[in-house]
């Protein structure tokens, strides 16, 4: 799954290279392309384009449907700080911080060396609680480790 997962982000994000950074295209349309159904598009633009990884969808369902991906400039880094740890809120999970680890680094916040850094930090097996405490106590993990990387910058 995560296979195509990266095929339809690679794929998007390659439209959007071409296309100054909007795109348009018809869910039903792209999964038949993908061998794949609707909802594992829905799954690759909620988990690989959010907002807070500097992207705007727009969606219309029915017949006409489509989705408007356009990538978002953002004005400055304390803007794209702000956005990000709004976002998070209280609870982060591992598969959302791999996430935002990820797009930090494609949007040249982190290098890769870092990534792996924050990546090691946010492993259950490095955060030694149970439950929901555990994706508690990586949120806030993960909000002071990126001010003080925004800070450096």
């Amino acid at each position: 799954m995560a296979g195509l997962s990266n095929s339809i982000e690679e794929f998007l994000i390659k439209m959007l290279d071409d296309n100054e950074g909007i795109v348009v295209v018809k869910r039903n349309e792209l999964a038949n392309d993908f061998n794949c159904s609707p909802s594992q598009i829905n799954y690759v633009l909620e988990t690989r384009f959010q907002t807070s990884m500097g992207y705007y969808i727009e969606s219309r369902r029915g017949g006409g449907g489509y989705i408007k991906i356009s990538r978002v400039e953002i004005d400055s880094h304390e803007d794209y700080l702000n956005n990000l740890i709004n976002n998070i809120g209280d609870i982060l999970t591992f598969n959302e911080s791999i996430n935002i680890i990820d797009s930090l680094v494609f949007l040249k916040y982190i290098n890769e060396r870092e990534a792996v850094i924050f990546k090691a930090a946010m492993e259950d097996r490095a955060l030694d609680i149970k439950g929901q405490d555990k994706n508690i106590l990586r949120a806030n993990l993960f909000k002071n480790m990126l001010v003080a990387i925004f800070k450096e910058s």
